[in-house]
């Protein structure tokens, strides 16, 4: 506070913390505070709205609760959530740990700029692209049996194949920019210290790399959850006909079925999930909230 008042004066100041404050509170804590309260309403006809039957009730919770398949797809898309994460993680750990430590200061520069043109592709796109790729008579199913690899295609878009593609190729580097900022500030001499002491290379990332990156490693399983659990676009697309994402029940009752207040309480549910998942991964890892939002 005192180098901030220092550095930018009072008004600057004072202007940083009130445009912080709106953020928080106008576009963050508000919205959800609505939500919960819309959560608790029953759903009624524009006329009652304030009546006798306008009252806080645990009723849409309930239809949750009381509904198998809901349920049933609430789980689901907490583990496929879970698998998502973990693909990104093995394969973001090493590509952060060879752009930090071992591709050249000329090098990097070119591998980060390939990673990163691709994202700037807006979602909708690059899940209709998979979405041609996968397809059954898609672009993977021609080439392959072009060159003699397949005699006839393969259903690629099956069950959650699709879905679990779709958001490892979007969030994957959510998991691998943490990591590879935690890596990069690693002091190299350490791990050459690892290595002239005769340390094999996977004890050198389990004891020394590893530790060091925690902070980067939860900071990237966080995002890459809450932002699978809370993708609609993807699984819209690249679902199969017997996969659902909990996403997509949330908008079918609030588009479709026009129920705000049910959609509202499956939503506070998964964000609840969500909270839920940041405090195991600080659990886990052994590292605060300050870490994971560095």
């Amino acid at each position: 506070m005192e180098d901030l008042l220092r550095r930018y004066g009072g008004s600057l100041t004072a202007g940083f913390f009130g445009l912080t404050a709106f953020w928080l509170l106008a576009l963050v804590l508000l919205p959800y505070l609505i939500m919960f309260e819309t959560s608790f309403r029953p759903y009624l006809p524009v006329s009652e709205l304030g009546g006798a039957r306008d009252v806080y009730t645990l009723s849409n919770y309930a239809t949750f609760f009381n509904s198998p398949i809901h349920l049933w797809v609430f789980f689901l898309t907490v583990a496929y959530s879970a698998l998502v994460t973990l693909i990104c993680l093995v394969l973001a750990y090493p590509a952060a740990y060879f752009l930090a430590k071992v591709a050249s200061t000329r090098t990097a520069p070119t591998l980060f700029m390939l990673l990163l043109v691709p994202m700037l592709v807006s979602e909708i796109l690059r899940s209709f692209a998979w979405k041609i790729i996968l397809d059954y008579q898609g672009a993977l199913n021609a080439l392959l049996t072009g060159v003699g690899l397949l005699s006839s295609g393969v259903r690629y878009i099956v069950g959650y194949n699709g879905v679990i593609i779709g958001l490892v190729y979007t969030y994957v580097l959510f998991m691998l920019l943490p990591i590879y900022s935690s890596i990069q500030s690693l002091d190299s001499n350490q791990i050459e210290a690892a290595q002239d002491l005769g340390s094999p290379s996977w004890r050198t990332h389990w004891r020394i790399i590893i530790p060091h990156a925690k902070p980067g490693i939860a900071s990237g399983c966080v995002m890459v959850f809450m932002l699978s659990a809370g993708s609609i676009l993807v699984p819209s697309i690249l679902a199969s006909p017997n996969s659902r994402w909990f996403t997509e029940i949330v908008q079918q009752w609030m588009f479709d079925s026009l129920d705000w207040q049910t959609g509202s309480a499956y939503a506070f549910l998964l964000l609840l999930l969500c909270t839920a998942f940041v405090t195991v991964m600080m659990k886990l890892f052994r590292v605060s909230l300050a870490d994971i939002a560095k």
